[in-house]
Formats: structure tokens, C-alpha cells, sequence
């Protein structure tokens, strides 16, 4: 069967197989075969395509919750958007979340996600207490960071290249709506959207979107998004009505004109300097999930998503210089988006550290893969590096100089025998 993941780039030809029981996946795993997991196919490149897919989404139950501290037990097929369905009218919310709810825990754990508020609350692997994982050789061990360290560093980002995880025990936090007070400044260059970060250091979440094809002193210019919770007891889910893109749009109308358009409406929106409003919760954390199969814009080939983080030091001359090429050549679209992070959370593949991450689509087009290449010189050159979960086509060499830690992984995986049972397309191009 032909899979591809989200960005619809690359499409390979995999045997997909799903289980839904302990005894079926360890038989399964005595095969002279290596597998891959997948969750709901939200990762974007290659990190959960393989020869053999084992899907995991039927193990979707909900185990126990402790309403002392909001510790919650699931299956690792359990979606993000079916513990804030039932969670948020009972108080509670996932500490951290990506841009979309539609991802499982397993998957949320395999990609150490961040989201908007990791300089608050770190990755997703923050959040877990411990979580049980299904080895090469079939053994079902429980893994935390105190018993079961490298285990654990290694599975946090791994890619599912450690075993299959089965369950999780994580912490949601406490809220009292289903709203956020938001704020929106509106910046006229890079500067003053870094300045505005650190201006809310504080404030629980924030992100900027970023208009990617100015040019000049308007270089980095585009609207930055602070919030946090609400207490105004409103916690009666409203559900957002969705809309959906019926079919693959042809991609030449994904141009540079229709993005200098979309980007001229989009920042100029908000005709003020800083607009205050209360939104619901999928607006502000989740807007692309509205858009079903929104995938589906950028054509039959798909797309690529960039994403790489810089350190602090460098974020002002790194992404000018990078920002630069990318409007130069008239590249991108109307998705780009900037965050500020905290530390480094010490797993071995975990993407964050201290620093600036930018995340851009790219259609798929003839000369895209050599302009992708040289902006890789231009990340490296600012000591940065790029996120498995998004990626599908660096190369090992440029992988490898971004991740320290990369042997200790290689060594861990070889010595308990995981190297040859589990491995994805992204795994066997890159080396790990």
C-alpha cells in the first residue's frame, strides 16, 4: 500500500499492519522483519514510514485519572483531542500541545513535542511520569526517568525507533475556561518581534507568525500572539465548525503572488500596534485543525515543512541572513511560524534547546531541494539543527552535527538489538 505522512512527501510503498493487543504485537515482533510505529499520520516527512508500519491508534482507552494532581492514564493511541474533549469541561488540559490536537500520546511522546509554551513548561516528556514500551525481543518494561534513564532519553524523541509504546501516565494541568485572553502586537521587522518576545517572557504562550517574503528593513515583520487561560468558569466545550479542502489543489496556484497577497491581508488585519481579544482554545493553540485535509492545498507532490532552532546568541543574525534568502527567492508561504524556547531537556533526539525555532512549508517544485541544501549550510552555520518529526529529506552529514548526542543513541539502539527491528526511511537515510 502507498503511505505517505502529512507533507505528502515521500510516498512509499509499506506493509501496514495494526494491532490492537500485547500478544499480537510480540508475535508479530518475532518476525525476521523491521517495523516502524504509527500513530495518526501527523508526523510530516519520513520518521514513521518503513517496509512494515505497525499502526497503533486502536489502543485508545482511557485508563485512570487522579483528579488530585491530574495525572492521567491512557492507551498511546488516545488522540490529544479526545482528552480535551472530555477532560476541559472536568477543568483540565494537556500541559503541552503542538499545533495540532490530532496527533496520538505515543506519537506526541516519539517526537518530544513542544509547543507554544515551551520556555514555561519544556516538551511533551515534561509532562510524562512513566510510560510502558514494547522492546525488540517482545519484553513489555515500565520506563521513567529514574529507573529506566537512558530508556527513557531515548524513547522521548526517539521516533519510535526504541519499541512500540504502549501506554502513558502524564500530567494535565489545571484550568477554568475554555478561552484565553490573547494579544496580538503587530511588528514591523525582526527586532521588534525578538524584542516582543522577551518582552513576554512571562506570559505562559506565545508565538509569532512571521511574513516570509518582506523584504529589506521590513525583514522579519509580522504579528506576535501571547495568552494565557481565562478564569471565567466557562468550561462547556463549544466545538468550532471545521471546513474541509474537497481535493488536491493544482500546485501553481500556491505562487509567490498569492502568498505576497494572502501575507499583505493577514498582517494587515490587525490595524493597531496591539489588539486584546478572548479566544476559544482551537484558535489559539489549533487553528489549521479547522481546515480538514488542508494537506491537500499544496498539491499531488505535497510538501516539505522546515523546521530548524538556533541558539539566542545567534537568532537576530541568523534568521535575517536566512529570512532573507527565503524572500529573495520568493520561496515559502503563508505558513511560517516562530517560536522562542528554553533549555535543552537532555533526551538524546529531542529537537529544542535555548534558542529561536522557525518552521516554513515549502511546495514541492523542481529546484526546491537545492535551495533547501544551501539554507542547511545557512543553519549550520548559526549552530542549529533540525526537527526529525518534520523532516524528510536532510541528509546524515548535516544531521548529525546537530545532535551531540547521536552516538550514545546509535550505541543504545545497536546493544539492545533495536537497530535491526525497528527502522523507518528517515532512520536508514540518516544513519540512526
Amino acid at each position: 500500500m502507498l503511505f505517505s505522512a502529512w507533507g505528502g512527501y515521500p510516498k512509499s510503498d509499506c506493509d501496514f499492519i495494526s494491532v490492537d493487543n500485547k500478544s499480537n504485537l510480540s508475535e508479530l515482533l518475532n518476525y525476521n522483519k523491521s517495523y516502524i510505529p504509527y500513530g495518526n499520520g501527523r508526523s510530516y516527512g519520513d520518521s514513521a514510514l518503513g517496509d512494515n508500519i505497525i499502526g497503533c491508534r486502536k489502543k485508545n482507552y482511557f485508563i485512570s485519572f487522579d483528579k488530585n494532581d491530574g495525572l492521567l492514564h491512557v492507551q498511546a493511541g488516545v488522540l490529544l483531542s479526545e482528552i480535551i474533549e472530555h477532560f476541559v469541561p472536568r477543568g483540565w488540559f494537556p500541559k503541552v500541545v503542538p499545533g495540532t490536537k490530532l496527533i496520538t500520546i505515543g506519537g506526541a511522546i516519539a517526537s518530544d513535542v513542544h509547543g507554544k509554551n515551551h520556555h514555561k513548561e519544556g516538551c511533551f516528556s515534561e509532562t510524562v511520569k512513566e510510560l510502558t514500551i514494547m522492546l525488540a525481543d517482545g519484553s513489555v518494561v515500565s520506563c521513567d526517568r529514574e529507573c529506566t534513564p537512558e530508556l527513557f532519553k531515548a524513547t522521548c524523541g526517539g521516533q519510535g525507533l526504541t519499541g512500540v509504546i504502549l501506554d502513558a501516565k502524564i500530567y494535565l494541568k489545571k484550568i477554568y475556561s475554555q478561552y484565553l485572553n490573547q494579544e496580538i502586537t503587530k511588528t514591523k521587522n525582526l527586532e521588534e518581534t525578538l524584542y516582543t518576545f522577551e518582552r513576554y517572557n512571562e506570559t505562559q504562550y506565545s508565538v509569532a507568525w512571521i511574513d516570509c517574503l518582506s523584504k529589506n528593513k521590513g525583514i522579519g515583520k509580522g504579528l506576535f500572539m501571547a495568552g494565557d487561560f481565562c478564569h471565567d468558569g466557562d468550561l462547556n466545550l463549544v466545538n468550532r465548525k471545521t471546513y474541509s479542502v474537497p481535493f488536491k489543489v493544482p500546485p501553481v496556484l500556491i505562487n509567490k503572488w498569492f502568498v505576497k497577497a494572502f501575507n499583505w491581508i493577514y498582517y494587515n488585519k490587525v490595524k493597531s500596534g496591539l489588539v486584546r481579544s478572548k479566544v476559544h482554545l482551537d484558535s489559539f493553540f489549533f487553528p489549521l485543525d479547522s481546515i480538514k485535509n488542508w494537506n491537500r492545498l499544496y498539491g499531488d507532490k505535497g510538501f516539505i515543512q522546515y523546521q530548524f532552532i538556533i541558539p539566542k546568541s545567534q537568532g537576530l543574525s541568523g534568521l535575517k541572513e536566512i529570512l532573507s534568502v527565503i524572500s529573495e527567492k520568493s520561496k515559502g508561504s503563508p505558513l511560517a511560524v516562530l517560536k522562542m524556547h528554553g533549555k535543552d531537556n537532555g533526551n538524546w533526539l529531542s529537537f529544542p534547546f535555548e534558542g529561536y525555532s522557525f518552521a516554513i512549508d515549502f511546495k514541492i517544485e523542481k529546484d526546491l531541494f537545492s535551495f533547501l541544501r544551501d539554507l542547511d549550510e545557512l543553519v549550520l552555520k548559526y549552530h542549529g539543527r533540525f526537527y526529525l518529526a518534520k523532516d524528510a529529506r536532510v541528509s546524515k552529514s548535516v544531521f548529525e552535527v546537530g545532535y551531540p548526542n547521536i552516538e550514545k543513541f546509535r550505541h543504545f539502539r545497536k546493544v539492545n538489538k533495536m537497530d535491526k527491528k525497528f527502522q523507518s526511511i528517515q532512520s536508514k537515510r540518516i544513519g540512526i
